[in-house]
């Protein structure tokens, strides 16, 4: 793997949604990843914006990693076309091992399986745990009341600033597969740092 190659994590819904600009951003992004030279990692799953989020990227020459419980897998769910479908466990062992094969994240419009992942991975770069840069891909503003939660739990002294700045917006493919691919946030703990206590 080249010194600049990334794998790039994309959590995303495993439903198409009512927008079709989600569906165009999901093929946009499969294969602006795979022409970067990158690989993806993602879920699964063959269908909603994930499948084609990994058709695409498959079909631009990329790599392309899943990762799925078996219990879904089992549901004629998973998709067999994958440079490797890895089977886990569980949901849990699932998101641990996508994150141990990913450099950056990328969040893409979903319900609560894609907030659950994205989340975890903003919790274990806020303990310390990992230093992975995290993007939302927001052409649409479908995380706008997201960001502004963000903002008020900051504004509430829930959230530090230095964690709030871990979830980065951006408005474009290019922009999130920058910030993804890029150099690993600054992630001080409150837990390792007593500074920010």
């Amino acid at each position: 793997m080249p010194v600049d190659r990334k794998r790039i994590c994309v959590f995303c819904g495993a439903n198409p949604g009512n927008d079709p600009a989600f569906a165009s951003a999901a093929a946009e992004l499969g294969r602006a990843i795979a022409v970067a030279g990158h690989g993806v990692v993602y879920g699964g799953g063959r269908v909603g914006l994930m499948g084609v989020l990994a058709d695409a990227a498959l079909a631009a020459g990329g790599e392309v990693l899943g990762f799925m419980p078996r219990a879904l897998v089992e549901r004629e769910v998973g998709h067999h076309g994958l440079t490797e479908l890895l089977v886990t466990d569980s949901m849990h062992s699932r998101k641990a091992a996508m994150a141990d094969h990913a450099d950056g994240f990328i969040a893409m419009p979903g319900g609560y399986g894609t907030l659950d992942e994205v989340m975890e991975i903003l919790t274990w770069n806020q303990i310390g745990s990992i230093a992975k840069p995290v993007a939302f891909l927001d052409g649409n503003g479908y995380f706008e009341s997201l960001f502004r939660f963000f903002d008020e739990a900051v504004v509430a002294g829930l959230i530090k600033p230095e964690h709030r700045a871990m979830a980065q917006h951006a408005s474009s493919v290019d922009q999130a597969i920058r910030i993804a691919a890029g150099p690993a946030p600054s992630s001080p703990s409150k837990w390792t740092d007593p500074s920010i206590r």
